[in-house]
């Protein structure tokens, strides 16, 4: 299923509604948006005017300061509010490493880096989807492709929603779907040539599974990670998100 919203300019926009959970509900469509860096969105465009069509009120950068500096952000809009919230602590450069590096292990090694170094950042985010799903407004978060930060967010919130660990990996694949799309953009921004490393831009299900295996390695799972890495209670967060953004599944 090709679950993304088609954009100009975006390649990666896609709605988390619709996944089923554990207990017989789905995520709500519409209220859940994750996405490549909305830094590429200018006003006056079919782009601009499709993204406020969707109500959005709030707005999870989840890139480096340096990233917004260079590439630009959303423009500022009366209708939602814009947060930065850079969760990556420690920079890397996937377009320049070698074949012999297997994306699985290497990125799945960076993104629990991630989650152990971006507690304070993580741990703002979802204080924002528990806030916007109490007010029951739709929120976005992107970071640059909207595939390693913007996965990783993605794979909390879902878990907390009680959406199985094999649909939180099969989402983390769709921007599999995009990586044509993002490759020709790499090319035009740094003047045509071809990353070396075969996993640019990849996203093999093996990437999320090993991440969510160290998740339970370390911390007992996703919620005992938001317990000892965030100090959050996951069970009234839990409560908050399903009570909100879940509906019962059609029979």
């Amino acid at each position: 299923m090709d679950r993304h919203i088609r954009f100009d300019v975006l390649h990666n926009f896609r709605d988390l509604g619709g996944y089923p959970t554990t207990d017989g509900h789905r995520v709500r469509p519409a209220r859940l948006y994750r996405t490549d860096s909305l830094g590429k969105l200018t006003e006056d465009t079919p782009d601009w005017s499709r993204f406020l069509s969707l109500g959005i009120r709030t707005v999870i950068d989840l890139r480096y300061p340096w990233e917004i500096e260079n590439r630009g952000r959303i423009p500022d809009h009366p209708s939602f509010t814009y947060h930065n919230l850079s969760i990556e602590h420690r920079p890397y450069n996937q377009a320049t490493l070698t074949a012999d590096v297997a994306p699985g292990p290497y990125l799945a090694e960076r993104y629990l880096e991630v989650a152990q170094d971006g507690t304070a950042e993580i741990r703002g985010a979802l204080e924002l989807v528990a806030k916007a799903a109490e007010s029951d407004t739709p929120l976005a978060f992107h970071c640059a492709k909207g595939k390693d930060r913007t996965g990783l967010l993605a794979a909390l919130i879902l878990g907390l929603l009680g959406v199985p660990e094999a649909t939180i990996i099969k989402d983390y694949t769709l921007t599999e779907l995009a990586a044509p799309a993002f490759l020709t953009e790499w090319k035009a921004l740094n003047n045509g040539p071809t990353p070396t490393w075969p996993g640019f831009n990849r996203t093999p299900p093996e990437v999320m599974s090993l991440f969510l295996s160290s998740l339970t390695t370390e911390y007992g799972g996703i919620e005992g990670y938001v317990s000892k890495a965030l100090s959050l209670n996951p069970g009234p967060l839990s409560t908050t998100l399903r009570s909100k953004l879940l509906e019962r599944r059609p029979e």
